[in-house]
């Protein structure tokens, strides 16, 4: 069943073209300097038929939670999501949002100097000016109350988050919210839900952080869990 993103009427990107982009599951959010919505579509048809072809050979790819190796020669998205899950410790399949998001926005680079490109929760950037990610954390108390600000002009980053209380994603832990910022927007996406795994409480969160450090190509780790917050790494926190 569809549930309406509210919170992409939040996304705030002055000067930019939003617009949404919805494939079978893939759904979307693109800020760029103009319309590319034919641009953005052909590519998510492109990149989804490429992992899809590759689930038909290898159907383990789509339903195993354990890292997976590729023994063959591949195409790059099959590899970047399979290389995020060995970093990680997860499947495959957990860095799939975000390679989706990345890889449609590389593609867009090529029309667009600016981009925004948001699936779930998880996005890839490049933006020539500060940026600041609020983090919505469901019924945590802490949801939506601060945000990071993370500045890297002109180098494309990711911001991805896990949840276990929100969304129909699989999770073992009990986190409200894990945010990872990572130059990979799958690693990002494969390490967030790695430990968001970790949090199965509020006392948790140290050892997740601590676990979140070792992960190959992450930068910084928000973990939310009820009314506590832990964070690491190079980031400024602001308040809402």
């Amino acid at each position: 069943m569809y549930e309406k993103r509210t919170y992409r009427d939040l996304i705030k990107a002055g000067g930019l073209v939003s617009f949404g982009v919805s494939v079978k599951e893939t759904d979307l959010w693109i800020c760029a300097d103009r319309m590319l919505e034919n641009e953005a579509k052909e590519q998510v048809f492109k990149i989804r038929g490429y992992i899809e072809s590759y689930i038909n050979l290898h159907p383990g790819f789509l339903t195993t939670l354990d890292p997976w190796t590729v023994a063959e020669p591949a195409l790059l998205i099959v590899r970047e999501m399979a290389e995020a899950g060995i970093r990680a410790g997860v499947g495959p399949m957990a860095a799939v949002a975000g390679a989706v998001a990345e890889s449609v926005g590389v593609e867009l680079l090529a029309y667009s100097n600016e981009i925004i490109v948001e699936n779930g929760g998880d996005i890839f950037i490049q933006l020539n000016r500060p940026f600041t990610y609020s983090i919505f954390a469901g019924k945590s108390p802490l949801s939506m109350r601060f945000g990071i600000r993370l500045d890297s002009p002109g180098t494309p980053f990711a911001v991805c988050t896990s949840s276990a209380t929100i969304g129909h994603s699989f999770s073992a832990g009990k986190a409200d919210a894990v945010c990872v910022v990572s130059d990979s927007c799958a690693v990002a996406d494969a390490a967030a839900t790695s430990i968001c795994n970790q949090v199965t409480s509020e006392k948790e969160i140290q050892r997740a952080i601590d676990f979140g450090k070792r992960i190959d190509g992450v930068s910084v780790i928000v973990v939310i869990a009820g009314g506590k917050i832990g964070i690491w790494g190079n980031a400024e926190i602001v308040p809402l």
